[in-house]
């Protein structure tokens, strides 16, 4: 007899953000996790076999086990390198300061 645990799958996009909770057997696994929830439903632009995905923040594999109030995130593709942007930044207040003092 299985038994089941209370889980959490979302996902995010700019303008729509969706939480499912869900009681699932344990076992379960992050991508079965996701398929049962049907958030693909709500965003059928979700490709799980090259989405990151990963359990509060931290990435995980497809077949990661969860655990009991576990909260499976589906990562987006990122537009812009965090590091280049950081980056650019620190040149443009470089820039600022170096006008600034003239």
């Amino acid at each position: 007899m299985s038994t089941l645990i209370n889980i959490e799958v979302v996902y995010a996009t700019p303008a729509l953000q969706k939480l499912i909770a869900l009681k699932v057997n344990t076992g379960t696994t992050a991508e079965q996790a996701i398929i049962q929830s049907g958030i693909l439903d709500f965003f059928p632009e979700i490709d799980l076999s090259s989405s990151k995905i990963g359990i509060f923040s931290k990435a995980c594999k497809p077949d990661t086990v969860l655990r009991e109030k576990d909260r499976v995130e589906i990562y987006r593709a990122l537009l812009a390198d965090p590091k280049e942007i950081r980056r650019q930044r620190a040149m443009e207040g470089r820039v600022t300061k170096k006008g600034g003092a003239a």
